[in-house]
């Protein structure tokens, strides 16, 4: 029976086994993931019994809902993610940056790499793939809370993903927790006006949750991405994921994050993001304060949703000397 963990904003984990949720006050899915690798046990077999009988629909419906893990120090929690890793995810990035119609451009020719040696035979390195840093765990959004693009970006547009959660143990080695739907919210006009500004366009909140899947990813994952301004749907399209629709292994994305050693400090959490082959922005759609991004994928428990806001013009960052 699949596992889902969800973490409550103030405080205390659900726990959902098939259709029945309960509630465990008084931890954090941290703490529990923390003590699995010290008992060196899967998550799975470490939760806690007993727990208030709790609808996790309603939870969510009233906001109560965080990201599924957080890491009690921001700064420790750092969101990354990996591009061109789906078999469809090439055309509308190819279309942002070849010169002609018969110009390969350089995100065509990663891809390309991703379709030769993405998926290498089982402890062996395949093929390096695109990486991007989004953030620290501030930048970490729950679902039904804003998605808040600065005054000086040129658009606001979803990206339906599956993200992993690591944790780091003692000894270096990077644990992974479960599996999430994400938002990894971004700004493709600015990358489509170079793809040297892939860095900026990606240094963006992203969302994440509600419910965190423990165990192996699914093979096939076939969820719907969908945009609502008002009560009118301006986008709806099915996306797909797992390894049976991506140019890369899992266990591959996985090696190419952690071989860094900085990212493997113990007791830092990681959030990748594993990317996608369906944006809103190949559609031609241009969302609006006040639109609402909602993901949903059956193996993933209760939807991902998030109005898009646009902070404040802050102007013209001043630095002082000391």
């Amino acid at each position: 029976m699949t596992v889902y963990l969800s973490q409550l904003k103030a405080g205390g984990v659900i726990i959902r086994e098939g259709g029945a949720a309960r509630l465990v006050q008084g931890l954090t899915t941290y703490e529990l993931a923390r003590d699995a690798i010290a008992r060196g046990r899967p998550l799975a077999t470490i939760l806690p019994e007993g727990g208030e009988t709790v609808d996790v629909a309603e939870q969510a419906a009233k906001g109560a809902l965080d990201v599924p893990m957080r890491h009690p120090e921001p700064a420790r929690m750092y969101l990354c993610g990996t591009g061109l890793t789906h078999t469809g995810s090439a055309s509308t990035r190819n279309s942002m940056h070849a010169k002609s119609e018969t110009h390969v451009s350089d995100s065509m020719k990663m891809f390309q790499m991703g379709l030769e040696g993405g998926k290498p035979a089982k402890g062996a390195i395949g093929a390096q793939p695109e990486w991007f840093y989004k953030g620290p765990g501030t930048q970490a959004v729950a679902t039904n809370d804003a998605l808040i693009s600065p005054a000086f970006a040129l658009d606001g547009g979803e990206e339906p993903e599956i993200a992993g959660f690591y944790l780091i143990g003692p000894d270096g080695r990077p644990h992974r927790a479960g599996f999430a739907l994400a938002n990894e919210f971004s700004d493709h006009v600015t990358e489509k006006l170079n793809y040297l500004y892939l860095a900026h366009s990606k240094l963006r909140p992203a969302a994440f949750g509600p419910e965190m899947r423990l165990g192996d990813l699914p093979r096939h994952i076939e969820g719907r991405s969908r945009i609502l301004r008002g009560d009118q749907v301006i986008f709806d399209k099915p996306f797909l994921s797992g390894e049976d629709n991506m140019s890369h292994t899992i266990a591959n994305l996985e090696h190419h994050h952690f071989k860094y050693a900085p990212f493997r400090r113990a007791g830092d959490l990681h959030v990748h993001m594993f990317g996608t082959a369906t944006l809103s922005f190949g559609s031609q759609i241009a969302p609006q304060a006040g639109d609402v991004f909602e993901l949903f994928a059956p193996e993933f428990g209760q939807p991902l949703r998030n109005p898009l806001a646009v902070a404040a013009d802050e102007g013209f960052v001043d630095v002082a000397a000391l």
